[in-house]
């Protein structure tokens, strides 16, 4: 039988031990996040692209976390619907999959939106990236020669776009100022309305989705003129950028990216971007999102908040220096 000194080290250490077990625990239950489904909020119908990267998201972040990630679609005002839910949550267990204006010219756009992207959400991470399109009628130049035919023809041809404040909107004025052309806008619905204006010839040039485009492209449908990039992109390899056209000094792209409430703790939007860069660069994840017209990008917090930041201040010198206004 141990001695008296030796039952009391041996209570001591089982003490010790019994402590650190339980401090241990304690620490565990206070940072097992989540601790419930998460809720991944989508501003725009099942189907669409956003839709799409966010349920091809879910699965393996759902296995990351153990918990169900669900997918729940609010569709509505070009995604701020679901993007004011997500500034609105308070169950620190709902983020949102959002796109460009969502997250930067929202409320400069429009001061009735609802949320302040700049001051009710809070970035996670850059998902994906896209060039965009510059699309025209089948048999349209290409290169310098589209924009010296367009040039020379002023405001006689058209431009259409899914809707004022997009960026397909915004970017063409970027592009009319860079390329001195000064085709007149007509919005549409959304894209499918652009691409049959622009098979129809009642718009003349459009900047589309890769993948919306190509298809039309490869079909015989329409011109693909040259991308919106410095130089060739991963997604588009087979087009010309519109700086070979002599566009200089325009670089747009379309993005996606998760963000959270203001107020969810900085630990959980930490753990969620690195899940997140992990998983979009996953071979077979990556393949599937360059498949659906993306690049992945994966990047921290900082990261999307340099990318919100420097958008914002182009798009909004846009936006006030042709004045434009939601319809």
């Amino acid at each position: 039988m141990p001695s008296q000194p030796r039952r009391q080290a041996i209570a001591a250490t089982i003490a010790a031990g019994m402590f650190f077990a339980l401090g241990a625990s304690s620490t565990f239950a206070q940072t097992a996040w989540p601790s419930k489904p998460l809720k991944m909020v989508v501003g725009f119908p099942a189907g669409s692209s956003p839709d799409l990267t966010a349920r091809l998201l879910a699965e393996p972040l759902s296995q990351a976390l153990g918990q169900p990630v669900i997918v729940e679609n609010k569709a509505g005002a070009g995604g701020n619907i679901g993007a004011d839910a997500v500034a609105r949550a308070t169950d620190d267990h709902t983020i949102g999959l959002m796109i460009n204006g969502n997250l930067t010219i929202a409320k400069i756009l429009n001061p009735a939106t609802t949320y302040d992207p700049l001051k009710d959400l809070q970035p996670v991470s850059l998902i994906a990236v896209s060039p965009l399109v510059l699309a025209a009628p089948a048999g349209a130049p290409v290169g310098k020669a589209f924009f010296d035919q367009a040039k020379a023809q002023g405001d006689k041809l058209n431009y259409g776009t899914p809707g004022v404040g997009t960026v397909a909107h915004l970017g063409m004025e970027l592009l009319k100022a860079k390329a001195g052309i000064a085709p007149v806008h007509v919005p549409y619905p959304g894209n499918p309305q652009v691409i049959t204006g622009l098979i129809g010839g009642q718009v003349q040039m459009a900047l589309l989705p890769p993948g919306l485009a190509m298809a039309q492209v490869k079909g015989g449908k329409l011109q693909a003129v040259g991308v919106t990039s410095t130089g060739r992109s991963s997604v588009v390899p087979e087009v010309a950028s519109l700086a070979d056209a002599g566009v200089q000094g325009l670089q747009l792209e379309i993005w996606n990216a998760v963000a959270a409430p203001v107020g969810m703790p900085k630990a959980h939007v930490q753990k969620l971007a690195t899940l997140l860069a992990e998983i979009v660069r996953r071979p077979e994840i990556r393949q599937k999102i360059l498949n659906q017209g993306w690049q992945v990008a994966g990047t921290s917090p900082e990261g999307l908040a340099k990318r919100i930041a420097a958008d914002t201040a182009a798009m909004a010198e846009v936006i006030q220096k042709n004045n434009i206004k939601p319809n």
